[in-house]
């Protein structure tokens, strides 16, 4: 069965398609970091851990390498701690 590349989100949090992630590629975003700056990636609620594999999966595939010999610089993990409401930052006259 073939898969229609519009159709399967590869990641979740940002809604992302392998289409819109082969696109960056062929486009010359050939890294984590390049796709992660145009598409998001790895920037939602997951933090990547669902779709950091499938996109170095796709890197992979373009570069013709195993993923464990793609260059991949370690990136911060920023995860939200909790929504704060705006008023915690007004002053206690301004409220």
């Amino acid at each position: 069965m073939v898969m229609d590349p519009k159709k399967v989100i590869i990641c979740r949090c940002e809604d992302v398609t392998l289409e819109e992630v082969r696109e960056a590629i062929k486009n010359g975003y050939t890294s984590w970091d390049e796709i992660k700056r145009l598409l998001r990636v790895g920037m939602g609620p997951c933090g990547g851990k669902t779709c950091k594999m499938l996109v170095l999966r796709e890197l992979a595939a373009f570069h013709k390498k195993p993923i464990e010999k793609l260059p991949i610089r370690p990136t911060a993990v920023r995860p939200p701690l909790r929504s704060t409401p705006f008023r915690a930052f007004l002053k206690e006259e301004e409220l």
